[in-house]
């Protein structure tokens, strides 16, 4: 199916790695034109010459942290420069889970840590679609995908769970303000997902438990395990990528202010 992508400028913060990399990639082999964002340099080049290299598209690479209003207007600005227009953005940018320092009992929460989350999962989400609209208003034509994550629906992550509702209610208000301007905001929970960071994270489990990183990933997502999910195996970042370039494309007009929770399948609850 053609998404109807083809020379579509877009912005994907946290692009340098993981679930966001994927993304920038995967709107790249579409034909979109990227510039990728994140704090370190280094990282970001050598991604941007990854990409270049696999899609012929053309990747800028632009450093920035979400927090500061002042660097993500001027990354903005940078961006529809040397791109030429914009037309999506993808918000990814901020590590899974959130701070240890926010994350645990509540007596031990650390206010400014919890702050922080929020800084830069929800409130970075909003500064740069606050950024960003201009310009998709200019072009009559724009999409806006949050990647937010299923500690929303599970208790227990006083932060991780707290800054994804927000972002969820953030992507509704968005498509309500946007949708007469051509603009569609959509948002999508990722799971348990392939990036990176997983074959350091199952090597800890494995050493804690006795046993071997693929023997852990196995017990993880066999039937009926609670870490698991109904596909009984681990979700991949590029899959994550699939679902958010279509919500990227023109084929997705039906869908606005909506969740996509692409987990495969993880969980028993029902919502309706």
């Amino acid at each position: 199916m053609d998404l109807g992508l083809r020379d579509r400028k877009a912005i994907v913060t946290g692009g340098s790695l993981g679930i966001g990399k994927a993304v920038a990639l995967e709107l790249a082999r579409e034909g979109v034109d990227v510039a990728i964002v994140a704090r370190s340099k280094d990282q970001l080049e050598a991604t941007a010459k990854e990409l270049r290299d696999a899609t012929g598209r053309r990747i800028v690479a632009l450093v920035a942290d979400v927090t500061s209003r002042q660097q993500v207007d001027r990354m903005v600005e940078q961006a529809a420069q040397q791109l030429g227009s914009l037309h999506i953005l993808v918000n990814s940018g901020s590590p899974p889970g959130g701070s240890a320092g926010a994350t645990g009992p509540i007596e031990t929460v650390v206010d400014e840590d919890l702050l922080q989350d929020f800084n830069v999962k929800y409130v970075g989400a909003l500064r740069c679609a606050r950024a960003v609209i201009p310009h998709l208003k200019a072009q009559g034509w724009g999409r806006i995908i949050n990647i937010s994550g299923t500690n929303a629906r599970n208790a227990g992550n006083l932060s991780g769970g707290a800054r994804n509702v927000s972002l969820v209610h953030l992507t509704k208000t968005l498509a309500v303000q946007l949708g007469r301007f051509g603009i569609t905001v959509n948002c999508v929970h990722p799971g348990t997902t392939r990036t990176e960071r997983t074959p350091k994270l199952l090597a800890a489990r494995a050493k804690e438990l006795g046993i071997t990183p693929d023997d852990v990933e196995q017990r993880d997502f066999a039937p009926d395990s609670p870490r698991g999910n109904a596909i009984c195996r681990m979700v991949d970042a590029a899959e994550i990528a699939y679902v958010t370039a279509f919500l990227a494309s023109e084929k997705s007009w039906a869908v606005s202010g909506e969740l996509v929770v692409a987990t495969g399948g993880a969980g028993r609850s029902v919502y309706y």
